[in-house]
């Protein structure tokens, strides 16, 4: 079984996976801030003053004047503020995550259309390889007594640089 965990860390998904959580949880900070510091106050200026945090309802019915002040009398509450702050929250991640997977995935297609033609070097190995496999294949046929195999015709040699 501990053999089985090591092959299973040892993959690269593993890493990539924890690689992946950690940029995640820095930029879930990154997020909240922005929401919190830099988008709801001028949302809440427009609306009035209103900061979302804030909103909430008590379950008790009693009346308090701030979610804060709610929370030290331990009211239960239902606090809509922050989960209205919450989905502001996923929306800003999910949009930036989808615009970088579309960037990354954008990158996989344009590395797919340089790898589709082999470097020259790759063309010419492949020549000579199959040259070498028609040699072989004539040698075994003339100990055989058979008759050769047709060899393709070779392409005229491009000798630019």
């Amino acid at each position: 079984m501990f053999e089985e965990f090591k092959k299973f860390i040892s993959r690269g998904n593993v890493v990539e996976l924890a690689v992946g959580i950690i940029i995640g949880a820095a930029f879930t900070g990154i997020v909240n801030s922005l929401v919190k510091d830099i988008l709801m106050p001028p949302i809440g200026w427009v609306m009035g003053g209103i900061d979302f945090s804030n909103y909430f309802f008590s379950l008790s019915g009693d009346r308090f004047d701030s979610l804060q002040a709610a929370e030290q009398a331990g009211a239960a509450t239902v606090n809509y503020g922050r989960f209205i702050n919450a989905c502001i929250n996923f929306l800003i991640v999910s949009g930036a995550l989808f615009l970088i997977v579309r960037q990354v995935n954008r990158l996989h297609i344009l590395h797919k259309e340089t790898l589709k033609t082999p470097p020259r070097q790759e063309q010419l190995l492949e020549e000579i390889r199959d040259a070498l496999r028609a040699q072989a294949n004539d040698r075994a046929n003339d100990r055989a007594g058979t008759q050769p195999t047709p060899r393709p015709a070779a392409p005229p040699a491009d000798r630019s640089p």
